[in-house]
């Protein structure tokens, strides 16, 4: 997987995925990341890439030709015969359908992505139009820019590429994986203030194991996010455990 980033802040990006999971990730040549400054490509002495709307308003807007030409440097480098290769252009955006789990497995078995952050209020409409393929929010609020959003997706996605981690069991048992959040977790001591680890945990019973798993994952999320219910696979037993989690929840509120 490689990660193009198109920003105004590539040390933002460069730093931010130089370590932990990813930083080990880019070492091992899993997933290499090319954070892009769109100011290289300004065409004045200031390398000033923002200015003024049209029809006023308050802030300013990045204009049309740097992030062109920052992205065409970067389709350069996949010229085959003439021919661009296609990659997906992501701009990080409010407008953008919210990013999910399953949108993050989708991005993962693309070869290439790349990434468009914004700055000031906005990027000129017309350079949108013509290289964005993919709008994408991570929440209803606003930030400074497409940096932060950006490496939340890139975080998400780079877990999901074979060989970032270690245990590649963990990117299909996590939270979201199935519609469901995940179960509880314990480690040493066996005992800690007063609380002991749950009994399966100790039996070496892979079968009794899977049971509680399943178990637990259904019921926090029947308590914490009943809305993801609503893409899980769940049996007519399940549903009904479900269900009456979600009961009683509503009744002691």
């Amino acid at each position: 997987m490689n990660f193009h980033v198109m920003t105004l802040f590539p040390e933002m990006i460069e730093q931010a995925m130089a370590v932990s999971i990813t930083g080990r990730a880019v070492k091992a040549g899993h997933i290499s990341v090319n954070a892009v400054n769109i100011r290289d490509y300004a065409a004045n002495k200031h390398n000033r890439v923002d200015d003024y709307p049209y029809g006023g308003g308050a802030g300013m807007v990045m204009q049309a030709e740097p992030v062109y030409r920052c992205y065409q440097d970067i389709m350069e480098q996949y010229s085959e015969n003439g021919l661009p290769k296609k990659i997906k252009v992501i701009y990080l955006s409010p407008q953008g359908k919210v990013f999910s789990q399953r949108m993050a497995q989708e991005y993962a078995d693309e070869d290439d992505l790349i990434f468009l952050c914004g700055h000031y209020e906005g990027i000129d409409e017309r350079v949108l139009e013509e290289i964005v393929t993919d709008y994408v929010s991570i929440g209803d609020y606003v930030l400074t820019g497409g940096e932060l959003p950006a490496l939340v997706m890139m975080d998400a996605i780079s877990r999901l590429v074979p060989g970032v981690l270690n245990n590649n069991l963990s990117a299909q048992t996590e939270s979201f994986s199935e519609s469901l959040l995940e179960y509880p977790q314990y480690t040493r001591p066996e005992e800690w203030n007063g609380k002991k680890v749950p009994p399966v945990l100790l039996s070496g019973n892979h079968k009794l194991l899977a049971e509680w798993y399943r178990e637990q994952s259904l019921r926090r999320t029947a308590c914490c996010r009943p809305d993801l219910l609503e893409n899980a696979e769940l049996s007519q037993a399940e549903w009904a455990f479900v269900q009456e989690i979600i009961s009683k929840e509503g009744s002691d509120r």
